[in-house]
């Protein structure tokens, strides 16, 4: 179960304060840097070092691994009101291991780089943010504040896919590395330091009447709910579908006959689009149940993607689709952060939800190196995007059993 100190009323923190906007920025620059860097950098690596997708995409996938056996014991280390020193750790380890990364010339130095900086995703990216908030605010009162991360992150491809290919055009990859180094250890571990108090997110002690810290009471309630299973395969299939398009969009749209410039802008679309997803909730349907608006988003994504199967080679075409991706998958991230407390329980919001995440964040650690297997074994995107359809269609499936499954919703 959590605690909560008395330091931290479960008030719904100000969008306009420290706290909100310093873990906003941190999340822009840490999904920026240490996530949609790597398909970028990945290219550049090929170029330079003559190392093969499967090779490159192999390290990627052993660093989502990390994250997902992490996320537990993440979300509990937030839940006993470490979340300043998890964060602010987790950004200053990252920028010393992407500046390690610039000095790989092997693959054993680059894959323990890469793989350092998957587990440390766990400590600094959505999950723990979200769990810091929730803590804060208690999970009841949580939506404002994630919505309003969710905003500042939706904006991270948006600055560092165009950021990052000017900085590859102009420096190479190695000083990039550099620069995207010294951000986290600057600017995200400053502001994660400084954002999260140490007063209010105080450690706790235990009630005296031997309740779990670490939430094993509230795990154990969660896992007998038919509701927890059906969300945990539905954000397995979507963080496989998710992370997989994420790092192929590049080399799928490459291969489709798109240029450099063309592809990147269109990327660069999907930023704005999250927000704007986002935006429209908040203001048109601010208290709208998670439930019936994830019923809704989840069908979209299926259609979207077979809509870029068939779909010719025209810009405006395509932009449309990252219109409609992004929006979707901005709406999403909301319902995810807000699905535990309002579907499952109340009680110890990071362990429930670093449980929920980790069969989630093996899947996305496995589905780019799947999907560049597939890609290899056919030699065409087109199985790869028929793949991310099927997973797109079990996200639909799993969501609506949940929100079916749910009943009224957590008791607590």
């Amino acid at each position: 179960m959590t605690y909560s100190s008395p330091a931290a009323p479960h008030q719904p923190p100000r969008s306009g304060g420290l706290f909100i906007n310093g873990l906003g920025l941190g999340q822009l620059c840490s999904w920026g840097s240490l996530y949609y860097s790597f398909p970028l950098i990945a290219q550049a690596m090929s170029t330079d070092l003559g190392w093969s997708k499967t090779e490159l995409y192999g390290a990627a996938t052993l660093g989502l691994a990390l994250a997902g056996l992490c996320a537990y014991p993440i979300g509990v280390a937030i839940d006993r009101g470490h979340g300043r020193w998890v964060m602010a750790g987790g950004s200053l380890v990252a920028g010393l291991l992407l500046i390690l990364w610039a000095q790989a010339d092997s693959l054993i130095l680059f894959y323990g780089a890469v793989a350092g900086i998957g587990a440390m995703q766990a400590a600094t990216l959505y999950e723990p943010a979200f769990a810091v908030v929730a803590r804060k605010s208690g999970p009841a009162h949580a939506r404002a504040g994630i919505t309003a991360l969710t905003m500042w992150g939706g904006f991270a491809s948006t600055v560092f896919i165009p950021l990052i290919q000017l900085l590859l055009d102009q420096l190479g990859w190695r000083d990039t590395l550099l620069i995207l180094g010294a951000i986290n250890i600057l600017v995200c571990g400053m502001v994660n330091f400084a954002a999260i108090e140490t007063v209010a997110d105080a450690p706790v002690h235990p009630p005296r009447n031997g309740a779990s810290p670490g939430g094993r009471s509230a795990i154990g309630e969660a896992v007998r709910q038919p509701a927890f299973w059906a969300l945990a395969v539905a954000f397995t299939a979507y963080s496989a579908m998710f992370s997989g398009f994420t790092f192929h969009a590049y080399p799928l749209l490459i291969e489709r006959g798109f240029d450099t410039a063309t592809v990147v802008g269109a990327i660069a679309i999907i930023g704005p689009a999250q927000v704007t997803g986002r935006l429209a909730i908040w203001l048109l349907a601010p208290r709208a149940p998670v439930r019936v608006v994830g019923s809704l988003i989840v069908a979209v994504f299926p259609l979207a993607f077979l809509a870029l199967e068939f779909m010719p080679r025209d810009f405006a075409l395509v932009a449309l689709f990252a219109v409609s991706f992004g929006a979707v998958n901005g709406i999403l991230t909301i319902v995810r952060g807000l699905v535990v407390p309002e579907l499952i329980t109340r009680r110890a919001y990071g362990a429930v939800n670093g449980a929920l995440s980790f069969p989630a964040t093996i899947a996305r650690a496995v589905a780019p190196m799947g999907l560049a297997l597939l890609w290899t074994t056919t030699g065409s995107y087109d199985a790869v995007l028929m793949a991310i359809v099927a997973g797109s269609m079990v996200l639909a499936l799993g969501f609506w059993c949940a929100a079916a499954l749910a009943g009224a919703g957590p008791q607590d």
